[in-house]
């Protein structure tokens, strides 16, 4: 456990580092569509790492045995499919990662009154401000669409993810729901991260075969082609004037 110790540290920086763009966002969001969509996607693939939140988790709840690693991911909670995802319009897109991230939030919020009763967990604090920080950015690129975030309502029960059960569960039942309930946040986020990558993907071809990066291709491949004549490059040429 202890060679996992500089690795855990080396992802909290990363993830402070890349996160302080909240602080950014709560100021006024960025004017630069590729700049944001970099960011985002950077967002997703980190907090789709499970090192980030779920290992921590298993650690803490001593769940780290192979059997009950793999009960954590044999119920997953119902998040938004992959395809799902990538089969939603861009503005639909960004309002299912908004509002779902909001569930999780909440989620996440419950399962941090638990921890406060018995022992600390600061991955869970960052992962909780974490979500804050992607929202935030989500939020600023539905505002560069001119499609902005749709309001859910305020009770949604039965939608999206949600770790509640019917009967009171035992202790052990409640910390293995808690790790698949993380075990597929991280998986959705996942799925996210790829989705953006696609869009960055279909901007930078985009701009590849835009009229003016083609012209300007072409005026450039033409200019390389240019040399200047002998006659040309001489101190020495001359002029003859008629007599």
């Amino acid at each position: 456990m202890q060679a996992q110790l500089p690795q855990r540290a080396v992802l909290s920086l990363a993830l402070s580092l890349l996160f302080l763009s909240m602080a950014r966002a709560a100021r006024g969001c960025s004017s630069s569509s590729p700049q944001l969509l970099s960011q985002l996607q950077s967002q997703a693939n980190i907090t789709g790492d499970t090192g980030s939140l779920l290992e921590p988790y298993i650690h803490l709840q001593d769940l780290n045995t192979p059997t009950l690693r793999a009960a954590c991911t044999e119920y997953p909670v119902a998040f938004p499919s992959e395809d799902t995802l990538r089969a939603l319009s861009k503005p639909q897109f960004l309002n299912t990662v908004h509002a779902t991230l909001g569930r999780v939030w909440h989620q996440l919020g419950a399962l941090r009154q638990k921890f406060l009763k018995t022992r600390p967990f600061p991955a869970l604090e960052r992962a909780r401000w974490n979500i804050q920080g992607i929202r935030n950015n989500v939020y600023c690129m539905a505002q560069l669409l001119n499609h902005p975030l749709e309001i859910p309502k305020p009770t949604q029960p039965g939608s999206g993810a949600s770790m509640s059960t019917a009967t009171t569960p035992s202790i052990f039942q409640t910390k293995l729901d808690s790790c698949r309930f993380l075990w597929s946040y991280h998986s959705f986020m996942g799925s996210v991260g790829r989705v953006f990558r696609e869009w960055r993907d279909g901007s930078s071809r985009s701009r590849r075969h835009s009229p003016r990066h083609s012209l300007l291709r072409a005026w450039h491949k033409g200019a390389s082609r240019i040399r200047p004549s002998r006659s040309s490059q001489s101190p020495m040429s001359r002029v003859q004037v008629p007599r």
